[in-house]
């Protein structure tokens, strides 16, 4: 389930903002790879932050884990929440990461078989001596001395014609 941008808004702080607004469509597209690598381990981070104050949260709502006290962040209001934020920045992320990769592979491909073109047209300049006069008839197929495997047309369909008898037998007990 995708989330809407203005409930990420209202769970994150400004500077979050800015790097999960980052992660959107027409942002995202104008990153190079490098920028990219980046942003996705400063999300990476954030989202493991998230990760810990909602396993901590957990924990004190079982009554395993001590209350955290003056140190717990005041964002930690709703942690599960911010970290599918971080989560889903994060797979937009990698997406994108995985469609430029494409786009690489696939160019260097083509760049590829255009040198391997060039060079075939190339090498077929080189000419060679004809072959000379040949027989109009050209060669004559040679039978082949193996032994042709046949299966008597009462055993086609005899196996799956078996499994289907078991089946109904199976099926009016």
């Amino acid at each position: 389930m995708s989330i809407a941008c203005r409930f990420e808004r209202s769970l994150l702080r400004h500077d979050e903002i800015d790097v999960v607004g980052q992660s959107h469509h027409p942002t995202i597209l104008s990153l190079d790879a490098a920028d990219l690598r980046a942003l996705r381990d400063n999300l990476r981070q954030l989202r493991d932050v998230e990760k810990t104050l909602a396993f901590q949260k957990r924990r004190e709502a079982r009554g395993k884990g001590e209350p955290r006290g003056a140190n717990f962040p005041g964002t930690a209001e709703r942690p599960l929440q911010r970290k599918q934020v971080f989560a889903a920045a994060l797979k937009r992320v990698n997406k994108e990461e995985a469609r430029m990769a494409r786009l690489t592979a696939r160019r260097s491909l083509s760049e590829s078989a255009q040198r391997a073109l060039a060079l075939r047209k190339s090498s077929a300049a080189s000419h060679h001596p004809t072959a000379g006069q040949t027989a109009a008839e050209g060669m004559r197929p040679v039978e082949s001395n193996k032994r042709r495997a046949t299966i008597p047309g009462s055993q086609i369909g005899s196996v799956s014609k078996a499994t289907k008898r078991a089946q109904a037998t199976r099926d009016s007990r």
